[in-house]
C-alpha cells in the first residue's frame, strides 16, 4: 500500500504535468509549502532564474524528471523542517467528512464551460476563464463545511488535484465559500454556488481578486445538479 507521502508526490506530481500552465503550478505548491525561489534552487543545485522562468512562463515546460526532482526537494525541505505540510496533507488521506457530497476525478480534462452548461450556470466572475481544464469536481455541503470541517479539512475538498470545480450547496449569499477560499492558500480552478436566494456583491469581488471563475448554478434542486454532473463524466 503506498504511504502518505507518495500519495502526495504522485497528485503533486500529476496535477503539475496536467496543468495547462505548469510554471503556476509549481509555483503555488512550492507557495504552499512555504520555500523560496532560493531555497529550492540551492536544493537542485540550479540558478534561481531557471525556477523564476518556469513559473514566469518565460521558459519551455519542464519535462516529467525535472518536475519529479522539484516535488521530491520540496517534501525533503519540508521534511527537514520537520514535516509540518506533509503532516497537514497525511491527514487528507486519513479523513473524511459527511460534509462532502460527490466527489469525481476525470479521467480526462473537461472544460469548465462545458460543466457550466449542464449544471445552468451564469457566470458572475472572470467568464474569460471558460476555456480553463478542469480535472474533477467536489459538491460541498455548505452548512455542514462550516459546523464541522477544521482549516486542514478544507484539503479534503480539493480531492487529489486543485484543478477542480468546487460546488457549494446550500449557501445564500455566497460570502463564507468565498471567504474560506480567500484565506486558504491552495485555491480551486473554479467555485460553483447552489442555493443562492441573495447574492453578496462581496462574494463576486473576492473570486475576482483570486481570479477563480465563480459560477451560479440554477439547477432546481441539489439531487438535479448532482445528476448533471454525473452526465459528464468520461
Amino acid at each position: 500500500m503506498e504511504t502518505a507521502k507518495e500519495l502526495i508526490m504522485k497528485r503533486i506530481i500529476g496535477e503539475i504535468i496536467l496543468s495547462s500552465s505548469p510554471g503556476e503550478v509549481m509555483r503555488r505548491w512550492r507557495e504552499l509549502f512555504d520555500i523560496t525561489q532560493l531555497e529550492i534552487a540551492a536544493k537542485l543545485a540550479i540558478s534561481p532564474s531557471v525556477i523564476s522562468d518556469y513559473e514566469g512562463g518565460r521558459r519551455k515546460s519542464p519535462g516529467s524528471f525535472f518536475i519529479k526532482r522539484f516535488v521530491q526537494s520540496l517534501l525533503e525541505i519540508d521534511y527537514a523542517r520537520g514535516g509540518k505540510v506533509l503532516r497537514q496533507f497525511s491527514s487528507l488521506f486519513k479523513t473524511s467528512s459527511d460534509a462532502i457530497l460527490d466527489l469525481y476525478e476525470f479521467p480526462s480534462p473537461i472544460k469548465l464551460r462545458d460543466i457550466v452548461g449542464v449544471m445552468d450556470g451564469e457566470f458572475l466572475a472572470c467568464p474569460f476563464l471558460s476555456e480553463k481544464k478542469l480535472l474533477g469536481y467536489t459538491v460541498v455541503d455548505s452548512i455542514k463545511a462550516i459546523l464541522s470541517m477544521s482549516g486542514a479539512d478544507f484539503f479534503q475538498l480539493l480531492g487529489s488535484t486543485s484543478e477542480r470545480a468546487v460546488i457549494f450547496t446550500k449557501t445564500t449569499t455566497g460570502r463564507s465559500p468565498l471567504v474560506a477560499v480567500r484565506v486558504t492558500p491552495l485555491k480551486p480552478a473554479a467555485i460553483i454556488l447552489h442555493g443562492v436566494t441573495r447574492l453578496d456583491n462581496i462574494a463576486v469581488e473576492l473570486a475576482k481578486l483570486e481570479h477563480i471563475p465563480l459560477v451560479l448554478s440554477r439547477k432546481e434542486s441539489i439531487d438535479a445538479l448532482i445528476k448533471a454532473l454525473h452526465s459528464v463524466r468520461t
